[in-house]
């Protein structure tokens, strides 16, 4: 059996995460035997957020209690959870894709010690412009999120890919691609 990788995309909110994962789905071939993580969010379904199963508080608690989730955190008011069937996919030789949370990677570095981090890197400017396009919050909660210092970026392990993702999403999708394929 191949061996397969976890990747654990992360980047700030608006880097571009979810438009990156989309165009992976779009462009994967059998080959490539990868499976982008549906996550399990509390958050409502609806054509502007990416595709994931909405929860409700106490459906995602009921399921956490139950096991039911491979990895679970909260973040910017949400709990968001990945499902155990990531380590059967694992198993079975599929390389998984997770959009992660960088506060939760060093736990997620406890529990999946080999996990690849790809870091989705925006300079600010591009990151604000596209937050507020994106119109989930207010121009203050957005200043007010670049006003706070960060020491996100000590959790990263010096093996972090980064993904350029201030041109085109293409460009950092192929980035994604050629790193997959000279590792496995």
């Amino acid at each position: 059996m191949q061996k397969s990788q976890l990747f654990f995309l992360v980047g700030a909110s608006g880097s571009g995460k979810d438009s990156i994962l989309r165009e992976i789905r779009r462009q994967a071939v059998a080959g490539d035997r990868i499976a982008i993580v549906h996550r399990y969010i509390t958050r409502a379904a609806d054509d502007r957020n990416e595709n994931h199963v909405a929860l409700t508080e106490e459906e995602f608690f009921v399921r956490k209690k139950a096991s039911c989730f491979a990895m679970h955190w909260e973040a910017n008011g949400l709990y968001y959870g990945v499902g155990v069937e990531i380590n059967y996919w694992l198993d079975a030789g599929i390389n998984v894709v997770v959009n992660g949370s960088r506060e939760y990677l060093p736990k997620a570095l406890s529990l999946y010690p080999d996990l690849v981090t790809m870091n989705v890197a925006v300079p600010n400017h591009l990151l604000k412009e596209r937050l507020l396009k994106r119109g989930r919050e207010s121009t203050e909660e957005i200043e007010q999120r670049f006003g706070r210092s960060s020491s996100l970026i000590d959790v990263f392990p010096e093996n972090t890919h980064v993904l350029d993702n201030s041109e085109s999403v293409g460009i950092a999708v192929d980035q994604f691609y050629q790193f997959l394929r000279e590792s496995l």
